[in-house]
């Protein structure tokens, strides 16, 4: 298609807002360029969305489509952040439901582009059916998705990788050094997720059918950091791989009272003193990591924010959540805040001295972003992996773990942040952040990635080594 023509370009991400979240930003870069976007999603989601900018809302349409009930799944749940984890599969059967509404939806409109993530094995075949270009947009990063090989492995399953220990050493496809692996209780996960669960199909399924659909290969991630698994993805999928950038997120001014309550906590805290706390909105804490978690925090005598969300499908109280006058015996030095907190607001505040996170690949962005040292607490997905890039990069440290069943104690909590906040050797953890900050906090590399992703939207012959050029 030329330059000069509208894009019709369809986002249709899984129900979870640490994937919708990136969708929708990458829709609005696309509309900034012209073209028109339909974001697909369920009705609650859509109108959970943060609201679309004045100037693109002509460009960016909302489609609800209803997700259809299914046995097991609580009646008002849409997204992952609304159940518990035992509960995904039932989500990701209803999401399956979405299919033939989807499909109409396509047959109708007949967009150029359709980008879709990893759960819709159906969507390929429908969009090339139709003739629609079609691309599976990545929101994590290339490690996680290379560490599982060829799409032909994914959707076949590996005689080679079905025990634990298979997957807590690189595989063997990566002939660089890395130290890339899961321990054994995040592989013991990941062994489950090759296994058909109540949504019919595996995990591991999903991805490598989506990938093997794909014509392309959109991944957030760029060629400044860990460019080896960029190349990687090329050789294990024989298509095209084009980094889109890290996105960082800009912040946005904030007047809302929630805001003005958490900057007036953090203005009476000294410059570089607040380790701020948050485990995204995809993990559930079982009780005792959520205790010995707050007794790391109060152990450590360092001030904190914490941003506490209660567990999905829990109906405890807050403090029936935290350990008995915890939040008494803190006060002052810590906050405990118990609703939705503006991340990159807080982060970007100079009394944040390091970000004690869960390793999501947008909070890491994030963190970095600011030149923030990461404390990095994993649990589940690309977590882990996250965190061994974090500990060899040297942009922080990873909280020790019991490797069998990834058990924490409040010692190991106090003991790495006083390792990153407090003590002569995490000098070189907040030097490094600092420095890497150059790389995840540059706009104008990033919207240089952005700029060639849409050239290649425009025009799909646009050659990979121009679309993956970082000159800015």
């Amino acid at each position: 298609m030329a330059n000069n023509s509208k894009l019709h370009v369809v986002m249709f991400p899984w129900l979870a807002f640490g994937h919708i979240i990136p969708f929708f930003e990458l829709s609005k870069f696309i509309a900034q360029k012209g073209h028109k976007i339909s974001f697909v999603s369920t009705p609650r989601n859509i109108d959970r969305l943060p609201k679309i900018p004045s100037h693109l809302v002509s460009s960016i349409t909302l489609v609800k489509i209803p997700l259809p009930k299914v046995e097991g799944l609580p009646e008002s749940a849409e997204a992952t952040m609304d159940i518990r984890n035992e509960d995904i599969p039932y989500l990701k059967k209803a999401f399956d439901g979405m299919e033939t509404e989807l499909t109409r939806f396509l047959e109708n409109s007949l967009p150029d582009w359709v980008l879709y993530d990893f759960a819709p094995h159906w969507l390929p075949p429908v969009a090339a059916r139709l003739e629609i270009s079609r691309a599976f947009f990545m929101i994590i990063n290339a490690w996680f998705l290379a560490f599982f090989g060829p799409s032909e492995i994914l959707i076949n399953g590996s005689d080679e990788r079905k025990k634990a220990e298979e997957f807590m050493i690189p595989p063997k496809w990566v002939r660089f050094e890395t130290k890339v692996a899961y321990r054994r209780y995040e592989a013991n996960w990941i062994v489950a997720s090759t296994q058909k669960n109540d949504s019919g199909v595996s995990d591991i399924y999903r991805g490598g059918n989506v990938i093997h659909g794909s014509e392309v290969i959109f991944i957030r991630h760029c060629n400044e950091f860990e460019p080896d698994w960029l190349k990687l993805l090329e050789e294990l999928h024989h298509k095209p791989v084009i980094p889109v950038g890290l996105m960082p997120p800009q912040v946005e001014e904030d007047d809302s009272q929630s805001w003005v309550s958490i900057k007036t906590w953090l203005d009476d805290q000294n410059i570089q003193s607040v380790v701020y706390v948050a485990l995204g909105s995809e993990v559930t804490p079982s009780q005792d990591q959520i205790y010995e978690l707050a007794l790391g925090l109060e152990l450590s005598d360092v001030p904190f924010f914490w941003a506490l969300r209660k567990p999905s499908g829990s109906d405890d109280s807050y403090s029936e959540i935290l350990p008995d006058g915890f939040e008494e015996r803190v006060k002052g030095r810590g906050m405990v805040w118990k609703s939705w907190a503006p991340q990159l607001k807080i982060l970007s505040h100079d009394s944040v001295g390091a970000f004690l996170t869960h390793c999501g690949w947008s909070s890491f962005i994030e963190g970095l972003s600011f030149g923030h040292p990461l404390i990095a607490l994993p649990f589940l997905a690309d977590q882990g992996l996250n965190a061994r890039i974090i500990a060899d990069k040297q942009v922080g440290i990873e909280v020790p773990k019991n490797e069998e069943d990834g058990s924490y104690t409040k010692n190991n909590v106090s003991d790495s942040i006083k390792l990153v906040m407090v003590a002569n050797e995490g000098k070189q953890f907040r030097d490094k952040a600092k420095e890497m900050s150059e790389i995840f906090g540059n706009k104008k590399l990033h919207d240089s990635y952005i700029d060639n992703f849409i050239k290649f939207l425009e025009n799909p012959r646009f050659t990979l080594s121009a679309a993956t050029s970082t000159s800015a």
